[in-house]
Parts: C-alpha cells; structure tokens; sequence
C-alpha cells in the first residue's frame, strides 16, 4: 500500500504562484512512476506533470514552460511548482503514484487539493 498526502493548495491571484507537495509513505519502494492530475468542475480529470524513476519529466501542453515537477527523495515528496497562474488552472489538483509490486500496477491517489485562481 502507498499512501499520498497532498498540501499546499489555495486562493492565489492571476500570474501568482503556488506550490503543492505530495508526501508519500507506505511501500516506497514499488513506486515508479508518480504524477499530478487536476479536475475542474464538470471536466475529466487530466495528467498535467509525471515524473519516473529516472528523473525523466513530462508535461501536459497547457502548463509546458509554467509548471515543473520535481522530487526529493530523501523526503519521498514530489513537488508541482505552479507560475504564471491563470483562472483556467482552477481545478482539484491530485497526486497520484504508480506501483510494481509482483508485476502487478496499481495507481495510488491522494485526497486532492483546490487551488483557485482569480482574475
């Protein structure tokens, strides 16, 4: 089992910033990939920031050059370092790890954070 903890969530004006952090506990070990989706209201849930194993980073069009994925491991927490907001990034934003554990995967979700961005 892994479990996520996101924070960091919040009410932040157009062009301002935020960051959120995922801590992860539990099977550490068996996470190889972990990721940050959001969901706005009445939208699919959608994969914004994914970071694997070897440090390889990859971004969602719509936050490509404002938002960087990054890990530290000593901590087990990844981080989403959020700029240049707009209104458009209000959404719940989730954590989410992916584990290998007897060849079997299994995606593990945090609770979700809101952020708000106001114009």
């Amino acid at each position: 089992q892994v479990q996520l903890r996101e924070s960091g969530g919040g009410l932040v004006q157009a062009g301002g910033s935020l960051r959120l952090s995922c801590a992860a506990s539990g099977v550490i070990f068996s996470i190889n990939a972990m990721g940050w989706y959001r969901q706005a209201p009445g939208l699919q849930r959608e994969l914004i920031a994914s970071i694997i194993s070897d440090g390889s980073t990859n971004y969602a069009d719509s936050v490509k050059g404002r938002f960087t994925i990054s890990r530290n491991n000593a901590k087990n927490t990844v981080y989403l370092q959020m700029n240049s907001l707009k209104p458009d990034d209000t959404a719940v934003y989730y954590c989410a790890a992916d584990s290998t554990v007897a060849g079997t995967v299994r995606k593990y979700w945090g609770q979700g954070t809101q952020v708000t961005v106001s114009s």
